[in-house]
């Protein structure tokens, strides 16, 4: 039976704009109760397939959704899920880690372990991550997977983490395979892309400042879905942003346009981190995202 998990960071303010045509400073601020749980494997399985499709983007076609979900589910004492209406709820947010070496044989694993490779071997900023993936490796790697819905409060990834190394401690006392080297955690960021309504005669209006980006490698600004991911950089090994295998459809950067003068473009973000700098990195990140507590 699943747990209700304790945790005093249980209201965050969960922002909620307003019509398309309203300001920075319009918006309906809405106290939310969050709660916390381990994943369920009654109740949780549309949910968190969902929320995968969703960090995977584009490329969530190219894996077995049904069948990663299944063996996050399978360790059910280890990550978290986050709601609102109660336990039997589908989950606005999850975090939980898989081992890349002891599920290696398993298909969706491995082909996870192939993309990932495949990009890795393309991308520069990601090198160090090419011989840990190998098949001769014998690195212990944790893949981390986060994803929240749009608009949840980054306030509630902290907490997620922080459990997840009290988890982890509890599970390596009962010798389970969790001794990571490495953990690398799977998100997500996007670039700013000329968009086609514009180019089309619409008349673009003033470009608002948006936190979270830095410069990216072709020279534009990478934005972040995940706020977290700026602070975990400051510890990692490698990190990188990378374009999905799957082509878009024309249109779809205007289709997620969340500002009316450019379109954006997803891309895929991995960041790889030492197992002795994972603790220090979490306390950082909630350091950053909720400061004080």
């Amino acid at each position: 039976m699943s747990k209700r998990k304790n945790t005093s960071d249980k209201k965050p303010s969960y922002s909620r704009g307003g019509d398309d045509e309203s300001s920075d400073e319009d918006m309906d601020m809405v106290d939310v109760d969050f709660e916390w749980f381990d994943p369920q494997p009654e109740v949780d399985f549309h949910g968190l397939k969902t929320l995968c499709r969703q960090l995977f983007d584009i490329d969530a076609q190219l894996f077995d959704l049904s069948a990663l979900v299944d063996l996050i589910l399978s360790q059910p004492l280890l990550g978290s899920t986050v709601k609102v209406d109660g336990n039997e709820t589908d989950p606005y947010a999850f975090l939980t880690v898989l081992n890349l070496h002891v599920h290696r044989e398993v298909s969706v694993i491995k082909t996870l372990t192939s993309y990932l490779l495949s990009k890795s071997t393309t991308t520069p900023s990601l090198s160090a991550l090419t011989p840990l993936l190998s098949p001769e490796s014998p690195s212990q790697i944790g893949l981390i997977l986060t994803e929240r819905l749009i608009n949840m409060p980054a306030e509630i990834t902290p907490p997620m983490y922080t459990m997840l190394l009290e988890e982890m401690e509890w599970a390596l006392q009962e010798k389970e395979p969790y001794n990571f080297s490495h953990y690398l955690i799977f998100s997500k960021t996007y670039v700013e892309v000329d968009s086609v309504v514009d180019a089309e005669g619409t008349e673009p209006v003033k470009k608002r400042k948006k936190k979270g980006s830095e410069k990216g490698t072709g020279g534009g600004e990478t934005f972040y879905f995940h706020a977290e991911d700026e602070v975990l950089h400051k510890f990692a090994v490698a990190h990188g942003s990378f374009d999905y295998t799957v082509e878009g459809d024309e249109g779809a950067a205007d289709a997620k346009r969340t500002f009316l003068d450019a379109g954006i473009k997803p891309q895929g973000h991995v960041i790889l981190i030492e197992a002795a700098k994972f603790g220090e990195a979490v306390k950082a990140v909630k350091e950053y995202l909720n400061p004080g507590t």
